[in-house]
């Protein structure tokens, strides 16, 4: 058993313990009995104090030219990459993922700190003709000043990293509150942007909780934005919140996100990726595969496909290499996977293979979900509509292809989305017609790519995307910019009463 990391708050170059006393314990979700840190649970004068510093380095890293900036993150990139092992070990411990997809999620965060440094030389903006003569027009984009980055623990580098490294690049300053799950990994993540050599204040870590710090936060006048990721209904407190403060807001909250298997599919193909769409991660992703829509031609033959495979599956702590399901990350979520299963068979839903939480052996002391298959779903019923987050899916029988969209999009949600099929205008048809941010031709519903925009529709967002060039859109302002140089004043259209 390893000694507990003991984590405290970075505030202006500083490591500081919170004003109060009061700790917190992050547990090992396969052995909750191996506590993997330690936290301060900061209250609103540590938050004052996280602001106060972002603030006053805003003032300067602004004016550092954007080239420059980035070459901090690209410094940021190099460091993951040489302790990528190492992180990847504390995922696993921490959150639970196998160790295979924590390496994933680092290397998510090592491309990231490429890609976004190297926006450091195409914050472009626009120059357009202007309607008079001797007069310049051009667009440019602009910082927006503090942000508050309030991230999950189901990607505990990558997602910080989608956030803070594009903000930093673009001239904020930044301030990380991160899951209570996954203290350690934020810790251990804002070490490497300390080594990189990044000006005391520039980046910020508050530890607490989401009712207290990350309230403060997103409270706090002298915060210019928020970016969350996390559930819909904390995300309606944050986005109404904002809202009323005049904040600029992102949001990228639930999913409950479908695969459509159709009768001329590639059946073993469409078996690869619902399986790793359902049960990657254990689950607990936004882009999961909650929902098989399977055409009734086909759905007798790949539900038994689907039972054989997911009966091999193994469950096991992250670390353990024969492990194809970890844990869940918490006691909380745990039991909001059994409730889920509760409500299946009150409603009628026939439970294939799973459903319950699994303590056997070496699983005793930890949070563990058999992977479960539920069918004679209807589209009405809670477990077809509502995010469980856990290593359950749903499957919903349909008849022709129109049926299965229609069903896709009957959702609150509209995150993402796939569909195997072998007709290419079935394919172009689904890419129009399917309404969620994110849609996968013969592909699982999970694995997005650094370079391409995240988010989604509906109650999954707000219509802010992160990663790619849109991510500039949330962390820049456009400025106008006219020059005239005809030496007289000249009205514009606007003005001119002739």
């Amino acid at each position: 058993m390893t000694t507990p990391l003991s984590c405290r708050n970075y505030i202006d170059g500083q490591w500081l313990s919170a004003g109060g006393e009061a700790t917190l314990e992050s547990r090992n979700p396969a052995d909750k009995t191996e506590v993997v840190a330690t936290f301060p649970r900061s209250q609103v004068k540590d938050v004052d104090t996280a602001v106060a510093a972002a603030r006053k380095a805003y003032r300067s890293w602004r004016t550092v030219p954007a080239p420059a900036r980035a070459e901090y993150i690209f410094r940021v990139g190099e460091i993951l990459l040489q302790h990528k092992e190492e992180l990847a070990q504390l995922i696993s411990r921490e959150m639970g993922k196998p160790l295979t997809e924590a390496r994933g999620d680092v290397q998510e965060g090592i491309d990231c700190a490429f890609y976004s440094a190297g926006e450091g030389r195409r914050l472009f903006g626009q120059t357009t003709p202007s309607e008079m003569s001797n007069k310049f027009a051009m667009t440019v984009r602009m910082p927006i000043g503090v942000c508050a980055l309030i991230t999950p623990w189901n990607f505990p580098v990558a997602i910080p990293c989608w956030k803070a490294m594009p903000a930093l690049v673009c001239g904020n300053t930044v301030i990380l509150k991160p899951a209570e799950d996954t203290s350690a990994c934020a810790t251990k993540l804002i070490e490497i942007f300390q080594q990189a050599g990044l000006p005391p204040g520039v980046i910020n870590l508050v530890h607490g909780v989401g009712e207290e710090a990350g309230k403060a936060l997103v409270e706090h006048p002298n915060v210019d934005l928020v970016s969350f990721t996390g559930s819909s209904e904390t995300g309606a407190f944050v986005g109404a919140t904002c809202g009323r403060t005049h904040k600029r807001v992102c949001l990228e909250m639930g999913g409950k996100n479908a695969q459509v298997v159709m009768e001329d599919a590639d059946l073993e193909l469409a078996l690869d990726g619902a399986v790793w769409g359902a049960f990657g991660t254990t689950g607990q992703r936004c882009t999961a595969t909650s929902r098989l829509i399977l055409h009734r031609d086909i759905k007798e033959k790949f539900t038994a496909m689907l039972y054989e495979r997911t009966s091999k599956l193994r469950l096991g702590a992250g670390i353990d290499p024969n492990a194809d399901i970890g844990p869940i990350v918490n006691e909380k979520q745990l039991q909001q996977v059994r409730k889920y299963l509760d409500i299946a068979r009150e409603e009628g839903a026939k439970v294939l293979i799973g459903g319950e939480i699994a303590s056997e052996g070496s699983l005793k002391n930890g949070y563990f979900f058999q992977p479960t298959i539920l069918d004679d779903v209807t589209p009405d019923m809670r477990v077809a509509r509502e995010e469980i987050f856990g290593p359950v899916v749903v499957l919903i029988e349909v008849s022709s292809f129109e049926d299965a969209i229609a069903i896709l999009n009957d959702s609150n949600y509209g995150l993402s989305s796939s569909v195997y099929t072998r007709d290419i205008n079935r394919a172009f048809t689904a890419m129009r017609d399917i309404e969620a941010g994110i849609t996968y031709i013969n592909g699982p519903t999970i694995g997005a790519e650094v370079h391409l925009p995240f988010g989604g529709v509906k109650q999954t967002g707000n219509g802010h995307r992160e990663a790619g060039t849109t991510a500039l859109d949330v962390f820049t302002e456009w400025k106008s910019v006219y020059v005239d140089f005809s030496g007289s004043l000249q009205r514009a259209q606007i003005d001119n009463r002739s």
